[in-house]
């Protein structure tokens, strides 16, 4: 991640990126955020040198805002998504499942919510059952956390 406000941490990312390569298992996922992107003002790293550099290291970029969580879910189910593509054996991959990284947020809410049993989250959460079956207690309310 690095601030597309400040140039010195997208520089910075050649040198994080070195000590993933150095330190992660093989083949661990990566994806290139810029984060900021509401400061339009402000900004110093263009998407186009950012897209370039993310393209040369075969990485996907994202520009997000923290501040009025503009990708943030996305950059989620990015990462989510090219684990789950790299853990599933191919011939699993197209087989139903109840939670779909693909399917907008309130249709996969809906369709989890009514295929598990209430859990007890309490009052603004509702359960997702992941592919594992197990619920797990979703905040209903909006941005990033």
């Amino acid at each position: 991640m690095y601030d597309v406000t400040d140039q010195d941490t997208f520089a910075n990312v050649k040198q994080w990126l070195q000590e993933i390569d150095r330190y992660a298992c093989e083949g661990v996922n990566k994806l290139l955020v810029g984060n900021k992107s509401d400061l339009t003002t402000k900004k110093v790293v263009e998407y186009s040198v950012a897209k370039e550099f993310a393209d040369q290291i075969g990485v996907s970029l994202l520009e997000t805002s923290a501040k009025n969580a503009t990708n943030v879910e996305q950059a989620f189910l990015t990462m989510a998504k090219q684990i789950k593509d790299r853990s599933v054996p191919l011939s699993l991959s197209h087989s139903s499942s109840p939670l779909s990284l693909a399917e907008p947020r309130t249709d996969a809410l809906a369709r989890s919510t009514a295929a598990s049993a209430p859990a007890a989250g309490g009052p603004g959460k509702a359960p997702v059952k992941l592919s594992g079956g197990a619920a797990v207690n979703q905040q209903q309310q909006g941005g990033c956390c």
